[in-house]
């Protein structure tokens, strides 16, 4: 089946089996090997993407499902060389050790926080429930999620920079009944 789908600001057409996982298309046929392959069974959110504009665990989506859709991987929020807010945030507050979880952490946070752009400690937690980190005990996750908020609110830094309306990084959504 020929899907068209463009990831991280390039378009691309390929035939891809039915049953193919996004996750799969997305390491095997278009080299994106930030998105992790964690358990195949959509538990630990290591594999989390955003498809136009939410995050989604990649394993649970087939890549006939993504046609016509807008994906973002961790290979696609750095600009101009300069990790993304949120990246920075995860390297500054030591918010990874063996760095697995991290590409779907980072993902499904910059969801959170276009959803809540101050999130509390707890709603932090409550944002990420569904990415599992197998190291850190979260809270440098949590500390790096609100620091990254704080640099990402308005008057921080470049627009560019912030998720949100204006951003490029929170497309309008297709999928779920839209904004």
């Amino acid at each position: 089946m020929r899907i068209t789908v463009n990831v991280d600001g390039t378009s691309y057409s390929d035939e891809v089996e039915p049953r193919q996982l996004l996750v799969h298309y997305l390491r095997e046929r278009l080299g994106k090997v930030g998105t992790v392959v964690g358990c195949d069974t959509s538990n630990c959110g290591s594999c989390t993407v955003h498809l136009d504009g939410h995050s989604v665990k990649s394993c649970s989506v087939l890549a006939v499902q993504a046609d016509g859709c807008e994906i973002t991987t961790i290979e696609g929020i750095a600009r101009d060389g300069k990790l993304h807010p949120v990246q920075q945030a995860f390297h500054d507050n030591h918010a990874l050790q063996c760095g697995f979880c991290t590409p779907g952490m980072i993902m499904q946070s910059l969801d959170l926080l276009a959803d809540n752009p101050d999130p509390d400690e707890q709603a932090v937690r409550e944002g990420i429930e569904g990415n599992l980190c197998r190291c850190t005990g979260y809270q440098n996750i949590v500390a790096a999620v609100r620091d990254a908020a704080h640099h990402m609110r308005p008057g921080a830094g470049p627009d560019a920079e912030r998720v949100g309306e204006g951003s490029d990084f929170r497309a309008p959504s297709s999928i779920g009944g839209g904004e």
